[in-house]
């Protein structure tokens, strides 16, 4: 069976006037279906960088990401979209909603862009909302609802597609920590009862903790081995 995500041998390098900075250093990594991921390190030590390379959004210098079995830097860029599209859901610490949209209408637009039939993705986006807890929100736009309400409705859009897995950025950094208990235990139960895969990077030790395993990184590259929590 195929890694919901694997990468090898990972470098990423910016030009900065006469140097060379090393944002990502042979960094390999795989994330098996059905299992929560964190990534943490201090401000500065690649995390996002890496992140932005496994997602598709800034193509590394070497190395290879696979996604499900599949290339995400492969032929060309319409073939490393139609992977992203197909098998990755992102969350990020904006919840990047749009605000003239109810909530049902952003979380149906990815399967409408997609293609879908508008009555399928509407059924779909129902079925994802009421699977966060918002299923009596359907029709609130996102300035009539809370910030753990907004997040709640963009991870029903980032899973409403069924993704392989969904990459997440600092996803409770906008949230007070009760909040942030509440969204974590969310994907804790997506991940658990729905088997979706999710890697997250995060400053919030507490949040690394209620994961399967915690990759530390420093000046790019990964500290030690998976550190497998109880």
């Amino acid at each position: 069976m195929a890694f919901a995500l694997h990468a090898e041998g990972l470098w990423k390098l910016y030009e900065s006037g006469d140097s060379v900075i090393q944002a990502v250093q042979d960094v390999s990594l795989s994330i098996n279906q059905g299992s929560m991921v964190a990534i943490m390190g201090p401000s500065g030590c690649g995390k996002t960088t890496l992140l932005n390379v496994l997602s598709g959004i800034d193509e590394p210098n070497s190395g290879i990401v696979m996604v499900n079995g599949e290339n995400l830097y492969g032929s060309s860029d319409d073939e490393r979209t139609r992977v992203r599209g197909k098998h990755m859901g992102f969350i990020f610490q904006e919840f990047n909603l749009l605000p003239v949209m109810t909530a049902l209408e952003n979380v149906e637009l990815p399967l409408l862009i997609q293609g879908r039939p508008a009555d399928e993705a509407r059924q779909e986006a129902t079925k994802a909302l009421t699977a966060v807890g918002l299923g009596d929100r359907l029709e609130h736009r996102p300035a009539e609802l809370s910030g753990g309400q907004q997040q709640r409705v963009a991870i029903a859009r980032a899973v409403v597609h069924r993704p392989t897995i969904v990459l997440c950025d600092e996803p409770t950094g906008n949230l007070d920590a009760e909040t942030s208990a509440s969204i974590i235990g969310l994907l804790r139960t997506l991940c658990n009862v729905g088997n979706t895969t999710f890697l997250i990077v995060t400053h919030d030790e507490s949040i690394a903790q209620q994961c399967d395993s915690i990759r530390r990184m420093s000046d790019g590259r990964f500290l030690e081995e998976i550190i497998e929590e109880e």
